[in-house]
């Protein structure tokens, strides 16, 4: 079944020379009321510009300099500003010229698509806009510039992560342990190819569901709720919610390299999505496909700009491995450090911060050998699709081409490999992600847990089938199944061949 809205209600698409390279699909729109994007636009954007308003309001009370407090509430009027224009449903207006090459990019597309207004804009676009606008607030600023307005919650979240992060560190450390030691040797090769087969499987599910706490989407759960997305009985359950599971392909890709260029350098790529405990899990992946010789170099791909409230920044490396240098300083306090009332943690056992420690000399040892390495690029906080790649960012793409797999983290990545469009959910997956599908020269992992409408590769009536589940959305013609990060895709394009 495809979605699809009469065409008088899409805005005008005049396109820019960035946009003909999109998919002809129509895309989702917010004036769609079957979409989630109609609910996130009316929803969670004004609850999300609040949270960015109370965080500066907070950091204010916290700064000694005038001058600072002064462009401190000169950046709140501009969020204010922005929260009224949704709550109002007011025209889109071209974005404050920052000094980024991208600002170009983004008013000629807003000009292409005509006069729109919040309610009747395609979604993708508009979240990007948000976000980018947001960040042009603070990049004039003396004192704010750097500044990560959702930082606060990211470190709040991954406090309130301990018990999930405890129990992969305890994993993770018996694993490399194992990995590096003499264990495997005393198999035969039989059971070692199987061994380490059912490991990647688990690894990488790990990874998948490690997108389960999206900042954007968790604006009223309490730390309890957080806890039950994550740990090993919770990812034994979601099994069976996996629709498309591509991983053995994944696996035999990186299995053949492995043997056959067992002396030359074998990259892995991740293009990451959230911060905290699911960019734990990530280096958890890298650290392991490191330590079993899967790859040689993993390269990891952050935002360059404080982007959907979660999306990892440079300096999330950098908090996250502060963290666990200090695990008892971290861990052992409050997730709302701003609380009053909040009971303070118990202590971390001798164990639990030795398992900690490991994984922080672990990690530090594969980044000072260059084998872990970080790689932002402002592409990845453009408004359009990644069909635009090889004509905006053919840099980036000839690096993709030099890696073994490219694995692409979360919805948001997903949405824009698929362009966001309104497919038919039994399109191919090589079809729907265009130009970096068939012979595009690089090979496509997308670990994605479904939290908006697109969804492709599905087998026939399996759309159906999950619609007439409870809360699935039934005849509504909405896609409600695919709203709420129960279910989940991975799917896998060979461009090598």
């Amino acid at each position: 079944m495809t979605l699809g809205l009469p065409s008088d209600t899409i805005p005008d698409q005049r396109k820019s020379s960035a946009m003909e390279n999109d998919t002809k699909i129509s895309p989702y729109i917010t004036l769609d009321k079957t979409s989630f994007a109609y609910t996130s636009a009316r929803n969670r954007w004004p609850v999300i510009v609040t949270g960015a308003i109370d965080d500066v309001h907070r950091a204010i009370i916290d700064c000694k300099e005038e001058d600072k407090c002064k462009e401190g509430k000169t950046i709140v009027e501009g969020l204010a500003a922005i929260k009224y224009e949704l709550q109002h449903d007011r025209q889109l207006i071209p974005l404050v010229d920052d000094g980024q090459s991208d600002i170009g990019g983004y008013n000629k597309e807003l000009d292409s698509l005509g006069l729109v207004k919040w309610s009747n804009v395609p979604w993708l676009y508009a979240e990007c806009y948000l976000y980018r606008r947001i960040s042009t607030l603070f990049a004039p600023s003396r004192y704010w510039a750097n500044y990560d307005v959702f930082a606060r919650q990211k470190n709040a979240t991954f406090r309130s992560s301990r018990p999930a992060v405890l129990e992969l560190a305890a994993k993770y450390k018996g694993l490399v342990t194992q990995l590096e030691g003499d264990e495997a040797g005393t198999k035969d090769a039989q059971e070692l190819e199987e061994a380490e087969r059912i490991l990647f499987m688990e690894m990488l599910e790990i990874c998948l569901w490690g997108n389960a706490t999206d900042l954007s989407l968790l604006t009223s759960l309490k730390y309890e709720d957080i806890q039950k997305l994550q740990g090993s009985k919770a990812r034994k359950e979601a099994e069976q919610n996996i629709l498309v599971n591509d991983l053995p392909a994944a696996y035999q890709v990186l299995k053949a390299a492995q043997k056959t260029k067992e002396k030359q350098a074998r990259q892995v790529d991740i293009v990451l999505d959230n911060a905290g405990f699911e960019l734990f899990v990530d280096l958890i992946l890298a650290g392991y496909l490191l330590a079993a010789g899967l790859a040689t170099q993993v390269v990891l791909h952050p935002k360059s700009i404080p982007w959907f409230v979660s999306d990892v920044l440079p300096g999330d490396f950098g908090a996250l491995l502060n963290a666990l240098a200090s695990p008892q300083d971290f861990f052992s306090s409050p997730a709302d450090q701003g609380s009053q009332s909040e009971t303070r943690p118990e202590l971390l056992s001798e164990a639990e911060v030795s398992d900690l420690s490991f994984l922080f000399q672990h990690w530090s040892g594969f980044h000072q050998e260059g084998q872990l390495t970080i790689r932002p690029n402002r592409f990845w906080t453009h408004a359009g699709s990644y069909w635009r790649l090889p004509d905006t960012a053919p840099g980036l793409l000839d690096d993709f081409k030099k890696s073994e797999l490219v694995i692409f983290k979360g919805d948001l990545n997903y949405r824009k490999l698929t362009g966001d469009a309104m497919w038919d959910a039994t399109t191919p997956f090589t079809t729907a992600i265009g130009p970096l599908g068939l012979r595009s020269g690089i090979r496509v992992l997308a670990l994605r847990t479904c939290k908006a409408d697109v969804v492709v590769g599905l087998p026939p009536g399996e759309d159906d089938k999950l619609r007439a589940t409870e809360g699935g959305g039934g005849d509504t013609g909405a896609r409600k199944w695919a709203w709420s990060g129960k279910w989940a895709v991975v799917q896998f394009s060979d461009g090598k061949v």
